[in-house]
This record gives C-alpha cells, sequence and structure tokens, in this order.
C-alpha cells in the first residue's frame, strides 16, 4: 500500500514508518488506503521540502483551508487530520506540538438545524392568517400542527428563549396526543389528567412537571385566551433539594492541568468567570475587554446583559486565540467568506457587520457551514459538545469521582468567591441570578464554620 504513493510525495525513510502506523490506526484496509491518500492530498499541496521542517503555522493554513470545502462531510475531515497527524508525528514535525489536535479534530461538528444559537431563524413561522367574517362563524381547527403554530406565534411575540419554544413546543404536542379523541383538549380537568399521568405512570422529576405545567398555562393563556384556573387535586412530584457538586482548589487544578490546547482556555473561562457554557462558546470579540479587565455577557438567561471578571492569567491566552482567529478570518475574507450567524435583524440593520472582525466568534469552528435557510455560507462558533466531551475525559484522568459538567465549573466559581469573603450579593450579580435565593445555595459548602463536629472526632 506504501508504495501506491509517489517516491516524490513521501521520503523513502518516511514511507515504511507511516504505513505501519497508518496499518494500525485504520480498522480496515480500505480506510488505510484513504489515510495514504489524505496524506498524498497534503503533501501534493505543500512546498516540496522535508516534512520534518513543517511549521504549525502552515499545516494549519492547509486545514483551515480544507474546512472550506462543503464536499468534504465531518468524518472525511477528521480523516483528513488524523492523516495528516499522523505523518508530523513519523516525521518530527514541529507541527506536531505547535498544533491543537483536537481542536480540529472536533472543532468541525455543524451546528443542528434546531440549534439554540440559529435554530429560530432556521424555523420560520408564516403569520397568523387574518380570519374573515365567515371563517370566524365556522369553528377553527384544533389540531396539534394548528395549535403549535399558534403556540409559537405568540411565543416569539412574548420573547421567549428558543429553548423554551422547544420545550414548550414538545409538552404542547405531549399533551395532544395524550388528550386524543378521548379528552376535550381545552377542559381544564384533560390537564390534571395530564399531570396526574406524568407522575404516576410516567415517573417524572419535578421540574419535568413544572416545565408541563407551564407550557400549558401558556397555551390556555396565549393561544386558547383564558386562564387554566384551579386544577384541584392532583398528583404532585417531589422535588428532592439537590446540592450543587462543588470541586476543591485541589480539584479543580487537577481537573483544568487535564484540559489541553482551546478547551483548557474554555474550560479556565467557565471557573475563572462563572460563565454558563453556552454564554462561552457564544462569545464574540467585541465581548472582550482587556482595558477594563472584563468581560460582557450577552443575551445570557431571562435574555440579561452582565459583566463578568477578565482573569489576569488568561490575558496571554486569550490574545494568543485571538490572533488566531483574525487569521482564521482574513483568510476566510480572501477567499470570498468571512460571515458570521448575528442575531435578531442585526444583518438587516448593519448589512457589513457579519463580515466585521468584532462581530467574529472568539472560539470560531474548524469548518464553515451552510446555513440551511439562507444558503449564506458562514462560520459559526465551536459547537459546546466539544468542551463537554473535553470536560468528562479530563475528570476521569484526574480520578475525580465527583460528577462533573461544564456547569460544575460554574458552581465552583460561586463557592469559591463566598469561601475567599466576597458578599452574596457580588456573587448574585456575577452569576446573573434573578432572586439571591437561588444564589443562597451556594453557602452549603460554609456550614462548616457552625461548630458542629462529628462525634468520632471527641
Amino acid at each position: 500500500m506504501a508504495t501506491g504513493l509517489r517516491a516524490a510525495a513521501v521520503p523513502q525513510e518516511l514511507a515504511q514508518p507511516l504505513f505501519n502506523k497508518i496499518n494500525n490506526l485504520a480498522k480496515s484496509s480500505s480506510q488505510a488506503h484513504w489515510y495514504m491518500k489524505r496524506v498524498e492530498e497534503y503533501l501534493r499541496a505543500t512546498p516540496r521540502r522535508p516534512v520534518s521542517a513543517h511549521s504549525g503555522e502552515e499545516v494549519s493554513r492547509w486545514l483551515a483551508e480544507l474546512g472550506r470545502k462543503n464536499r468534504l462531510s465531518d468524518w472525511q475531515f477528521r480523516q483528513c487530520v488524523e492523516a495528516v497527524g499522523v505523518l508530523m508525528r513519523v516525521a518530527g514535525a514541529p507541527a506536531l506540538q505547535e498544533i491543537d489536535w483536537r481542536y480540529w479534530l472536533d472543532g468541525g461538528k455543524p451546528l443542528e438545524t434546531n440549534h439554540a444559537t440559529t435554530g429560530r431563524n432556521n424555523t420560520p413561522v408564516p403569520p397568523a392568517p387574518v380570519a374573515t367574517d365567515d371563517q370566524k362563524a365556522k369553528p377553527q381547527p384544533d389540531t396539534a400542527h394548528d395549535i403549535l403554530q399558534q403556540a409559537v406565534i405568540a411565543m416569539r411575540r412574548e420573547g421567549l428563549a428558543y429553548k423554551t419554544e422547544q420545550s414548550y413546543g414538545t409538552w404542547i404536542q405531549r399533551y395532544y396526543g395524550f388528550c386524543s379523541t378521548r379528552l376535550d383538549k381545552r377542559d381544564p380537568q384533560s390537564v390534571r389528567a395530564f399531570l396526574d399521568h406524568l407522575v404516576l405512570e410516567r415517573n417524572v422529576a419535578a421540574s419535568t412537571q413544572n416545565q408541563a405545567l407551564n407550557a400549558l398555562l401558556f397555551l390556555f393563556r396565549k393561544v386558547f385566551g383564558r386562564e387554566l384556573g384551579e386544577l384541584g387535586e392532583f398528583a404532585y412530584a417531589k422535588r428532592p433539594k439537590r446540592l450543587p457538586v462543588v470541586l476543591t482548589r485541589q480539584e479543580m487544578q487537577a481537573l483544568l492541568s487535564r484540559l489541553k490546547g482551546r478547551n483548557a482556555l474554555m474550560g479556565s473561562l467557565l471557573y475563572g468567570t462563572g460563565m454558563r457554557l453556552m454564554e462561552a462558546v457564544r462569545l464574540r470579540v467585541q465581548d472582550v475587554d482587556f482595558g477594563y479587565r472584563q468581560i460582557l455577557v450577552r443575551n445570557a438567561k431571562g435574555n440579561k446583559d452582565r459583566v463578568a471578571p477578565l482573569p489576569e492569567r488568561l490575558i496571554e491566552a486569550l490574545e494568543v486565540q485571538l490572533e488566531f482567529a483574525r487569521n482564521l478570518h482574513r483568510q476566510d475574507l480572501a477567499q470570498g467568506y468571512g460571515e458570521v450567524w448575528l442575531p435578531d435583524a442585526l444583518s438587516r440593520k448593519w448589512p457589513n457587520a457579519a463580515r466585521s472582525w468584532e462581530w467574529q466568534y472568539l472560539f470560531p469552528s474548524t469548518r464553515l457551514a451552510v446555513d440551511p435557510r439562507s444558503g449564506e455560507t458562514r462560520r459559526h462558533h465551536i459547537h459546546e459538545s466539544v468542551l463537554q466531551k473535553a470536560v468528562k475525559s479530563a475528570s476521569r484522568q484526574a480520578g475525580l469521582t465527583k460528577r462533573v459538567s461544564c456547569h460544575t465549573l460554574r458552581h465552583s466559581f460561586a463557592t469559591h468567591l463566598l469561601e475567599n469573603g466576597y458578599d452574596i450579593r457580588t456573587v448574585q450579580e456575577l452569576l446573573g441570578h434573578a432572586d439571591v435565593s437561588t444564589t443562597m445555595i451556594y453557602t452549603h459548602v460554609l456550614n462548616q464554620g457552625s461548630g458542629v463536629r462529628s462525634p468520632l472526632d471527641f
């Protein structure tokens, strides 16, 4: 198989070691053949000089160019990255240490059509038709599709978050499926029967039942034009009192030290600023203020903006990331691309803003993607699942027995600030909580000062 490559493509001294490495990596002879083809594609596109001298900059430039080709699927792009990574390892090139390979492998995952960032734009809802007098006199259709369409229009008028729109829509569909032809869907007693069904037969959590109830409250109030009223007695799911998982400073250090490259920067940002996962991946260049040492978190939960502290320790890494993103943006512009998705109607208000540097994502995807609605080719932010998987993997490597997720970093941020003497109102403002009672849950770690000791320690 190694002989299938031209002698000019791979140096003789690298051909056999490269073949051995790829043969171990591939799951079949066909896959090994394609890995070798990817290596040949790379070598044909790069200057004819020793592979051992290839730098991270030129390899990244080739991968970025590859990411602009829509003909490659996600797995094919990953195959190209893996093949070139093996070549750099065999040759001992500087690029092996200079490139964040995990970012190129995982950072190209496209956003789903219904993703929380762009999904609202990809699922347009036609305006509600104006009924004539004759139509008003006739009974209106009451199918799940018609009612759901009316509910979506009402939710967008109210400015609810897209995730709320998705979850409410799911519960309305489930409610209609439960009622079917047996129950009157506009009767509050049907709602009570549905809530009983969720607890007694589906055994759902209290938060799930409350979400279903809120969705049906919205349905009755905004679509049916009436209050749900008193439902009487129905089975309530018991709400357990859960405490947040918090890592000690030593555990946090062990976790962050296992993260590499851009995942390490993003994980450190979550812990150092208290941001939520989606708030971090949606950061744009203009949101980082080095002068005031702060990060502006836009359109956070509840559609509110807030300010988070910019850790001094991350300034240098952020500057490197900005330079990487800027080079990627310059290359996109040179190829006729460079657009980024803009929220609301900003793309109509400022037509050139989508190509401007300040609106670009701080953590861009490695690949361009076609917008399913407009057909425009854009570079979105990195998919949040990349960091989620990296944090899970780092937790296992660190030997942590706690249930660690990206949100654990936010919990630890708040708890460590309280341990360090910051007042709870300050922490509430940094977290963006509307009610201080939500922030009070982080004081459970501080109860060590109550003076209570275990009898075993007497």
